[in-house]
């Protein structure tokens, strides 16, 4: 066989470079699609995660009619005789990946959780009812997942936040005479 002329191994050395790059800017949008779906799911557990830190709160003051002091008081309720378990774990934030809640606290009791995460969200509509105030929040920090027992519309005046807080802080009220569904909006001052 004879040996290619150099202007041919020129245009595949030329033609392998274009493949390799294509393939390089085809690669850099799939990661970015990718990323875009990972915050995506991340958004859907902080959603699913703090829904449940609200729930437990719900339950314990239900059974006691006293706030949490902490998280483990969540897990492991041993105010009665039969300790019982308001929350399974204690679930890290998904957007940081580490158990460092915020903590909405009335006293020293905890009434309401969020993320310490200030990065900007993605999602911007399409809230369950509950947290259809969700909409108004530009960062994962915004979006309060909060139990107020009933008739307490607004926060009383003892109530602080942990950290830095936000001017807002959208508030649910759980209707007594449904479980965990029937919720009517207030708003912090």
């Amino acid at each position: 066989m004879a040996p290619c002329p150099a202007r041919q191994r020129g245009l595949v050395m030329l033609a392998l470079l274009i493949a390799l790059m294509l393939m390089s800017i085809a690669l850099a949008g799939a990661l970015d699609v990718w990323s875009l779906e990972r915050r995506r799911e991340q958004e859907k557990q902080l959603l699913f995660v703090g829904d449940q830190y609200r729930q437990a709160i719900a339950r314990y003051y239900r059974v006691g009619r006293a706030y949490p002091t902490s998280v483990d008081d969540l897990m492991n309720d041993t105010r009665f005789a039969v300790p019982m378990h308001h929350l399974r774990q204690a679930y890290p934030d998904p957007v940081t990946g580490k158990t460092d809640w915020q903590f909405l606290l009335q006293g020293d009791r905890i009434f309401g959780v969020y993320s310490s995460s200030g990065a900007q969200t993605i999602k911007r509509t399409g809230f369950p009812l509950r947290y259809v105030e969700f909409e108004k929040e530009e960062t994962y920090g915004g979006w309060r997942f909060v139990y107020l027992a009933p008739g307490l519309r607004n926060t009383p005046a003892s109530v602080t936040n942990d950290a830095t807080s936000a001017p807002r802080l959208p508030v649910l009220n759980l209707n007594p005479q449904n479980d965990v569904g029937g919720f009517s909006m207030g708003r912090l001052r």
